[in-house]
């Protein structure tokens, strides 16, 4: 089984010399065997087809998915658990490990091995999928390490983007014409923008890590509630304040949010292993109140998400891959235009209690890879906690200024809920 990557796979592979790696921490209250995690990971490999892929490439020097007629498992790497923030070490140094993707699958799994504890890492290649897909594979990896005997199914996998654009508009000849023109204006303005002779300095990545508790988690969520915005819309109007108040002029008032691109199209499933998705930026009017302020930008984003055409979008892309290394190297050594990537996974569906062990947290997931600014948070709920992952890098947000920022925005979000407590 093979398929061509999309021109989005391809753009996060890049040339295979510098990694985009995804990292998924957990931990797990019990005793484990190898030979179990190794069953588990053999049978969610069983279930996806491209959990078990390399990278070929054809004469035209294009990468494709391929599934080799006697896959390779997924590498397990065991680790003496040292301490309780050692999984942030681990994954520290998985974001900065490259896949031989000739040689082996684009995923792995770390053991930080415990007596009673264990901490548990998947990393994969962000080419490979995108956070909704890992949470999926992380599911059916725990229902199966509880019970090898438990049936996850089988995946149909996405060979193209036949298989995710209806046929009526990827042969619709108007929107075929309008997908090619758009791709060629794109490809032509991206000619034209200057770009740096090389890429920023990243210098030394980070990874700053909270949660906060139920009740303040519950509290947010209330707030949110009772105002009809959404808690991604009120942790990104927090998130750029904190920008504002702590790069002053140096701000962008710009954050880029990730939207789930299975929201619109329903051919893409939940456990679907596939990397594409959808962006829209939002901005603060620095002239309102924050709640005045939350609640416009609630209406900005749901405008700009109903705009949002994942299927045109994909045509658009697909018809501009002769514009891959251009816009690579755009995003590369461009200025950096954007504060941060804040992406809200919402609340995790995956149990807590199984019979053979506990999953006592998972973390939020982090990823960074060399396509302009690294500076990411990432959110999710597990247990009625909200949890942050903040990532960054030196030469793009310096690590101090993480920290005030992260102070900043958690000041802001208690702020809030005091003053709705008092009122």
């Amino acid at each position: 089984m093979k398929r061509r990557l999309l021109f989005g796979e391809r753009m996060l592979l890049g040339d295979g010399t510098e990694p985009f790696n995804a990292v998924i921490p957990f931990r797990l209250r019990g005793t484990f065997a190898l030979k179990d995690i190794q069953q588990a990971l053999a049978q969610i490999q069983q279930k996806h087809p491209w959990l078990k892929a390399l990278i070929a490439h054809d004469e035209k020097n294009i990468p494709w998915f391929d599934v080799p007629e006697n896959p390779i498992s997924i590498p397990v790497r065991i680790v003496a658990r040292k301490s309780e923030d050692h999984w942030q070490e681990e994954s520290r140094r998985e974001w900065n490990t490259l896949f031989d993707p000739k040689k082996l699958p684009l995923i792995r799994f770390v053991w930080l091995k415990g007596e009673n504890v264990s901490d548990m890492l998947f990393a994969f290649h962000h080419c490979l999928c995108d956070g909704g897909s890992a949470m999926a594979f992380l599911y059916e990896f725990l229902k199966i390490l509880d019970n090898p005997a438990a049936d996850i199914g089988i995946e149909n996998p996405i060979l193209g983007i036949q298989d995710v654009v209806p046929a009526h508009i990827l042969n619709n000849r108007k929107q075929k014409l309008k997908a090619r023109f758009i791709g060629r204006l794109a490809a032509t303005a991206i000619k034209y923008i200057p770009t740096g002779k090389k890429s920023i300095d990243r210098k030394d990545d980070y990874l700053l890590h909270w949660k906060v508790d139920e009740t303040v988690s519950q509290q947010l969520i209330s707030y949110c509630k009772s105002n009809g915005v959404t808690v991604n819309t009120f942790l990104s109007a927090a998130l750029l304040q904190a920008f504002k108040e702590v790069k002053q002029d140096g701000a962008f008032n710009k954050v880029s949010c990730p939207v789930d691109i299975r929201r619109f199209a329903s051919q893409i499933k939940n456990d679907h292993i596939f990397a594409f998705g959808l962006m829209i930026v939002v901005s603060a009017n620095e002239k309102l109140s924050f709640l005045e302020n939350v609640r416009s930008m609630q209406t900005s984003i749901e405008r700009k998400t109903t705009k949002l055409d994942p299927y045109i979008t994909m045509m658009v892309m697909e018809s501009g891959h002769d514009a891959l290394n251009r816009f690579t190297k755009l995003l590369k050594n461009g200025k950096s235009s954007n504060d941060c990537m804040f992406s809200n996974l919402g609340r995790i569906q995956i149990p807590h209690e199984y019979k053979e062990f506990s999953v006592d947290t998972i973390f939020s997931p982090s990823v960074i890879g060399p396509l302009g600014n690294t500076t990411t948070l990432v959110v999710s709920t597990y247990r009625g906690k909200i949890d942050f992952s903040f990532v960054g890098s030196e030469g793009y947000l310096p690590y101090i200024d993480a920290i005030a920022i992260r102070d900043e925005f958690m000041q802001i979000i208690k702020l809030q809920l005091e003053y709705i407590a008092i009122s």
